[in-house]
């Protein structure tokens, strides 16, 4: 069965995705509530695995409970975590379960976390278990090369970041060349910079192979710019960070108006299939952004 969001982008629709943070415990409820939030307003949201290395819900059964009210998932899956033979395993279970997306990451380093002593995986990196992906759908195989009767066929994404040492494009060749069908990028704030790498991927054709769904985050405070800065591959041009500064009490609102406008001019870039709204720490601000963009999916 085809995903929502599968459809959309090969329908042409401009895609609206965002992210679900599952809960620091066991609560369904509150998983099931940020889901009822964010329906009517995205094709279908990121539930993310174990985010910033801090331990938290499982996204396979986040996904279940997103279901449940009509929210489609996009099932984050981190390399950091897991050995070939768990990574396997949840994306047989996922897709027995009813997920059809799949998002594969490497995962933030667990030193950043709750768990600073935790032990890294990474058995398989992030192009590695893209082609896991990829041939359990194609080829209806295990990675050591066993046949399966009932393979899952998951819609494939990643991330992708348009800024630094990614910019040309290699990364994500890599990434479409194992499998995947989409990537979300980091947040944009330089638009000159990320239409400059648009244009770039669209002239090694990975954008007619790939869909690519920009990554928007409105920020709510200059303190939150100033920390992401620190990001590797981050963009901010300093008229933004004094924009948000700027605005003071009001720069929740003004963050909003910034992310509407960032997403009406890359809305006119060649080969942008749509948006990925990343608004960390004030999902609520995910509804109101896509009312006021007039971005609203139309089913």
């Amino acid at each position: 069965m085809t995903s929502r969001l599968q459809t959309a982008l090969e329908r042409g629709d401009f895609v609206v995705t965002a992210e679900l943070g599952p809960p620091k415990s066991a609560d369904a409820d509150a998983v099931r509530s940020k889901a009822k939030a964010l329906v009517r307003s995205v094709h279908a949201a990121n539930v993310t695995d174990n985010q910033t290395a801090v331990a938290r819900m499982t996204p396979l059964a986040c996904s279940v409970f997103m279901q449940e009210v009509g929210l489609e998932p996009v099932m984050q899956l981190v390399c950091r975590d897991r050995n070939r033979l768990a990574l396997q395993s949840d994306l047989l279970g996922a897709w027995a379960l009813g997920v059809r997306n799949i998002m594969i990451l490497g995962g933030d380093p667990p030193k950043v976390g709750n768990h600073p002593d935790a032990k890294p995986v990474f058995d398989l990196d992030t192009v590695a278990l893209m082609k896991v992906a990829r041939d359990m759908r194609d080829k209806k195989i295990f990675l050591n090369g066993e046949e399966m009767k009932v393979a899952p066929a998951y819609f494939v994404g990643g991330a992708e970041s348009p800024f630094g040492d990614q910019s040309k494009g290699d990364r994500m060749a890599a990434k479409v060349d194992a499998g995947a069908n989409f990537v979300q990028t980091q947040p944009v704030y330089d638009v000159d910079a990320f239409a400059d790498w648009m244009a770039i991927i669209h002239e090694r054709g990975l954008t007619q192979r790939c869909s690519v769904i920009a990554g928007i985050t409105p920020p709510k405070s200059s303190k939150m710019l100033e920390s992401m800065k620190n990001i590797p591959g981050m963009s901010i041009p300093d008229a933004v960070g004094d924009r948000i500064a700027g605005a003071g009490e009001g720069a929740r609102d003004e963050g909003i108006a910034l992310a509407v406008e960032t997403i009406q001019k890359v809305r006119e870039i060649p080969g942008v299939a749509g948006v990925h709204i990343m608004a960390i720490m004030q999902e609520d601000a995910v509804p109101e952004v896509v009312e006021k963009a007039g971005i609203a999916p139309k089913d």
